[in-house]
């Protein structure tokens, strides 16, 4: 984070000397900037091993993602990756704790370089309102910003696109995270490369979130639910499935010109 705090501090003092001065100060998005997390040994051992192993063998269907993604590699998931994706060629590339700045980092630093997959399936944007608390809009820049390097550095690869799942956060996450959705639901319709789908409603029994289907609640002591364990996890490889198996069915598209 002392490179976040860097990066504002930079963009706060945007426009504060020179001929620009009387012009309003130009905001950096931290959201939409790439930003490390080098700092922490276990991540740059993840990011260096996943590099790895990308170029070991082929990949077909790649999962870019936080702690949901990265919880796959659960002893008590791999049932369920193994029946959805075992014989898929699939990579998860899920860091726990990334927000969109991390993972757009992640895209530009070589995990969507040297690979063409059919499909990126991307879950993101639930740490953007944690103890960050960026807003929706910027979330939603940030994803919008993760979609747009993923179809620059593979072009040819179709990305489906999962909406913030629910989680017991509170009103205001509960607020931001509908905005997000609305809003990349309308950005995404019709276009042809990206799909957008939302498979939050998995996760509610009567309009309500059902804590039964994750892990948090279950901790001792209790958290809030927000990481889906392993029932949950599966209920969510089958709503995205019908997508999924129609991505993967379709042709490579054209190189862009």
């Amino acid at each position: 984070m002392r490179r976040a705090a860097a990066i504002l501090l930079s963009a706060l003092s945007v426009g504060a000397v020179g001929p620009a001065a009387s012009q309003p100060p130009t905001r950096t998005v931290l959201a939409a900037t790439p930003i490390a997390r080098l700092d922490l040994p276990w991540w740059r051992e993840r990011f260096e091993r996943k590099s790895a192993e990308l170029h070991r063998g082929p990949v077909d269907l790649a999962f870019y993602g936080d702690s949901i993604t990265q919880d796959y590699e659960r002893a008590d998931f791999a049932p369920v990756w193994q029946h959805f994706y075992g014989q898929r060629h699939a990579i998860n590339l899920g860091f726990t704790g990334d927000t969109t700045a991390s993972l757009l980092w992640r895209i530009e630093h070589g995990e969507a370089d040297g690979i063409t997959p059919a499909v990126a399936v991307v879950l993101i944007g639930a740490n953007n309102f944690g103890r960050l608390h960026w807003s929706a809009a910027d979330t939603e820049a940030g994803i919008v910003a993760d979609v747009a390097a993923l179809r620059r550095h593979l072009p040819r690869t179709r990305i489906l696109l999962l909406g913030i799942l629910p989680a017991d956060r509170g009103a205001w996450v509960a607020r931001e995270t509908k905005l997000v959705n609305a809003a990349l639901a309308a950005r995404y319709a019709g276009d042809r490369m990206v799909r957008f789908l939302d498979v939050g409603g998995v996760f509610l029994h009567d309009g309500q979130l059902d804590s039964a289907l994750f892990l948090d609640p279950a901790l001792s002591p209790p958290r809030p639910a927000l990481h889906p364990n392993a029932q949950g996890q599966a209920r969510m490889a089958e709503a995205i499935e019908p997508a999924l198996a129609e991505l993967l069915s379709k042709p490579g598209a054209p190189p862009q010109r």
